[in-house]
């Protein structure tokens, strides 16, 4: 999903075309953007057949242009990035390996954070290695850019049309079918921190996070006010061990 990404879109793309596990195809829904970044994919579209794009007719959200990319897709495996984030050159090869070797069906990755200007901030983000559907249900472990899950095995899941944690959501559609899920050990992927971003307004994340429990998860505003709870001590007391700095 792109929009307004004219900024970054040419390298996240060229972040895909850099692979090492050359065998994919990358759907681009744009979502109206306002800036250039429709001309941007038509172009490197235009000198690479695996890169197909489309745009929406009205502005309509992260969740509607995923769920639309998703209908478009035709390779048994479905991987996630957004249009300002990057994938190392050995992501798909490493983390398909990983797949076929462990006999998995779902995995997801380590990753660093890099700021507005690509600098990489010494962080990395870890995950539990058994990841569990209650330890998923408090906080979402698991990086948009990092994850991978077999058609073959779920078919094509369909995204929320929320505007955000519709991938928080997906994820823990996943792990209810699984129980738990193990990452790759290793980082793979840049996620960057944008300060605008959704994702920079602690009050926003508070207020999608009360939505996915309440719409979701169809819980009462009491049990969603509990639920809370046990996200905002997971996301102070436990996910920083899962933070490592440099």
């Amino acid at each position: 999903p792109t929009f307004n990404s004219a900024r970054f879109i040419s390298e996240t793309v060229q972040s895909v075309k850099n692979q090492t596990h050359q065998n994919w195809e990358m759907i681009v829904v744009d979502d109206c953007s306002e800036d250039n970044t429709f001309e941007i994919i038509k172009n490197f579209a235009k000198t690479d057949s695996r890169i197909k794009f489309f745009q929406l007719q009205k502005n309509s959200g992260t969740g509607v242009a995923r769920d639309f990319a998703l209908s478009k897709c035709n390779g048994n495996y479905i991987a996630f990035l957004d249009a300002d984030d990057l994938w190392k050159p050995k992501k798909l090869e490493i983390q398909l390996d990983f797949m076929q070797k462990n006999n998995l069906n779902f995995t997801f990755c380590f990753y660093e954070c890099i700021n507005e200007a690509g600098i990489n901030i010494k962080k990395t983000i870890q995950a539990p290695n058994n990841l569990s559907y209650r330890q998923l249900f408090f906080c979402n472990f698991i990086g948009n850019l990092t994850a991978i899950y077999s058609v073959d095995f779920f078919g094509k899941k369909s995204i929320s049309p929320i505007r955000k944690r519709q991938d928080w959501m997906l994820w823990l559609t996943i792990l209810k079918q699984l129980k738990s899920a193990k990452p790759v050990p290793e980082s793979l992927a840049y996620y960057r921190i944008r300060q605008n971003s959704v994702s920079a307004s602690k009050t926003s994340l508070l207020k999608h996070n009360f939505n996915v429990y309440r719409q979701f998860h169809g819980l009462s505003l009491i049990l969603s006010g509990f639920c809370m709870i046990g996200f905002l001590f997971t996301l102070f007391f436990v996910k920083p061990f899962f933070i490592k700095k440099k």
